[in-house]
């Protein structure tokens, strides 16, 4: 099954731009149908949600496509799909539900590949509950989690272990299942941190053996809104604060106010497009797994394309994206040049890969690197060797100082 990238591009008006993004981890560019998913629902009839008249039943449907959606995406279940404004947000919601149930004692882990969303609510929730923090330590030199020390960083008093299934900054993709297979063996939950993964992967969160997992649309071509998948039972088990007359019924008592019925459309929409980026047949879920193989596929070639290019310019950039396990994301530093000046040069040329840490707060210090001191380069489904292509050869005039 081939991938007809200009095909894609079809859908895309902003790419009409002349723009070659590659800061697609940063949220991708928005396909046409996901737009009038959202302006449809929000200048159609449109009210509280309810059965008896067309608005109420387009706020309750859009509510209930969310759902289902995001179910068939991640391997979930409808009524373990929670909507959230981000998954900044959704996580600091469930940091402080969970830490109710910790003591002095206790411990959770965290890890140094993690983005700052996925460290530093757990470990704030953990001084606020007095319980201590271990580490799952990031090894520099492979650009992998070291789990040499599993066993002991994640015992018997380890009540969460979060962590991501795939780092924003340099791509890699650490052995989640592994993790939580040693976190379930003591009785602790798993957290996972799917907001990367989710655009480059098919998610399974029960073969990732996360308890928890959270994504956020605008990385795979929907709104900026995020999700947390697990299991309904357990969300059961849970007692957020909320407003006494706001409904107890899971998923809906983590959800806070009135739901914005357009995102969510929004949301469904994305979702429905990926499904339809090739022929298969099936359910959507069979769908998406099919465009997410040729999607892969299609990315993983122009990583390494870039890869070559880049060793082809010399000990004069270094990429710090070497893990074996990886999405199509690179992360660069380069020897004479500031990587922000970089990127402003590959600007004016209208390619966008930004400079920053990209709020990867713990990977920057294990890497030891200064503020602000690499470019990353993120592949989106859209893009084309004809991006690559500009991407390369500017790069390299950059560097050589022409």
């Amino acid at each position: 099954m081939t991938f007809d990238v200009a095909a894609v591009r079809a859908h895309f008006p902003s790419l009409t731009s002349g723009i070659a993004h590659f800061d697609g981890p940063g949220g991708t560019q928005t396909p046409a149908v996901v737009g009038q998913a959202i302006a449809h629902s929000l200048t159609g009839p449109l009210s509280n949600r309810g059965r008896s008249v067309v608005s109420e039943r387009n706020a309750d449907d859009a509510v209930d496509g969310f759902r289902s959606a995001m179910a068939d995406l991640l391997g979930a279940t409808a009524n373990g799909i929670v909507y959230g404004r981000s998954a900044t947000q959704i996580t600091y919601d469930f940091s402080r539900t969970l830490a109710k149930t910790w003591n002095p004692g206790d411990e959770v882990v965290v890890s140094q590949l993690d983005h700052d969303a996925n460290v530093r609510p757990w470990v704030q929730a953990a001084a606020a509950a007095g319980v201590t923090v271990r580490w799952l330590r990031l090894d520099p030199a492979t650009a992998e989690l070291d789990l040499t020390d599993l066993d002991e960083v994640v015992n018997e008093r380890t009540r969460l272990v979060a962590v991501t299934a795939a780092s924003n900054l340099i791509g890699t993709a650490p052995p989640v299942a592994r993790i939580a297979a040693r976190a379930h063996e003591v009785g602790a939950l798993v957290y996972v941190d799917g907001v990367h993964y989710t655009a480059h992967r098919t998610v399974d969160i029960t073969a990732l053996g996360a308890d928890f997992f959270v994504c956020s649309p605008y990385k795979f071509f929907g709104p900026h809104c995020a999700t947390l998948a697990a299991d309904p039972a357990l969300l059961e088990e849970l007692d957020p604060d909320k407003l006494l007359p706001s409904t107890n019924a899971v998923p809906e008592r983590f959800e806070f106010g009135t739901l914005p019925y357009e995102m969510m459309a929004g949301a469904a929409a994305a979702v429905d497009f990926l499904a339809g980026l090739t022929t298969a047949e099936g359910s959507r879920r069979a769908q998406l797994t099919a465009a997410n193989h040729v999607i892969d596929e299609h990315e993983q070639r122009l990583r390494r394309d870039i890869e070559d290019g880049l060793a082809a310019l010399g000990d004069r950039i270094t990429v710090h994206s070497v893990a074996p396990e990886r999405t199509p994301t690179l992360f660069c530093t380069f020897r004479d040049t500031d990587a922000a000046d970089v990127s402003r040069r590959l600007a004016g040329r209208d390619i966008l890969a930004p400079a920053g840490s990209f709020y990867a707060y713990e990977p920057f210090r294990a890497l030891n690197l200064g503020v602000d001191a690499g470019l990353r380069i993120g592949l989106a489904p859209y893009n084309d060797d004809t991006d690559v292509d500009r991407l390369i050869t500017t790069l390299g005039e950059v560097v050589s100082g022409r």
